[in-house]
């Protein structure tokens, strides 16, 4: 298969794999239910905790980890020198469109979640030393202000900061990809940032449902 159309398949199934709506299934096959009619609407870690509780929120988030870090690792199907820029250029795209998949899934009406987990689960396979420091930074923003949307937002920016002044990366998709995704974690926290601002948000916390 020519290298392009072989790029242009992985796309498409890195896109169907982040498609893949876990809460939404978990939801309605184990509990009758459609998180995205409840709480927050939104389908995802957070929101499935606040409507079923704890354990099938850390599944979601899981699985919805993996969805990011699998389609990522479909670039190893391709042709590239593992360490070229095209085969990172290739990487990034396919997470890309893996976070596209959970935001806009096809298997659920376009409907998704703000693709924070499979974001994570990306950024692990593209550039792993930055995405557990973001990860920490999030748990201790989470810690002490409780608010699961501000640790998202403050983690996604400080992802450009690390590659950019701490480890200082060159690599030009990297760099790019490191801003834009700190900007699309913005665009889609778009609403938590109004209630924040008007002290409406909801502040997280573990719950169990019988």
């Amino acid at each position: 298969m020519d290298l392009y159309a072989l790029s242009g398949l992985l796309c498409v199934i890195a896109y169907l794999i982040g498609s893949i709506p876990s809460a939404v299934w978990i939801g309605k096959c184990f509990y009758g239910v459609d998180v995205r009619e409840h709480g927050s609407g939104n389908a995802g870690t957070t929101n499935t905790i606040r409507v079923l509780g704890t354990k099938p929120g850390i599944v979601v988030f899981l699985i919805d980890v993996i969805k990011g870090f699998a389609a990522v690792s479909l670039a190893h199907f391709s042709n590239f020198e593992c360490d070229s820029a095209a085969f990172m250029n290739l990487k990034i795209i396919l997470g890309v469109f893996a976070v596209l998949g959970h935001i806009f899934p096809l298997y659920a009406r376009f409907k998704g979640g703000k693709g924070v987990a499979t974001l994570l689960g990306m950024v692990l396979a593209v550039y792993p030393i930055g995405a557990l420091i973001c990860f920490g930074i999030f748990v201790i923003v989470l810690s002490i202000s409780k608010y699961v949307s501000l640790g998202s937002m403050i983690a996604g920016i400080s992802f450009p900061i690390l590659i950019i002044f701490v480890f200082q990366e060159r690599i030009p998709s990297l760099m790019i990809f490191a801003i834009l995704a700190s900007i699309l974690l913005i665009i889609t926290h778009r609403k938590n940032i109004s209630r924040l601002i008007h002290h409406e948000e909801n502040k997280f916390s573990f719950k169990k449902k019988n």
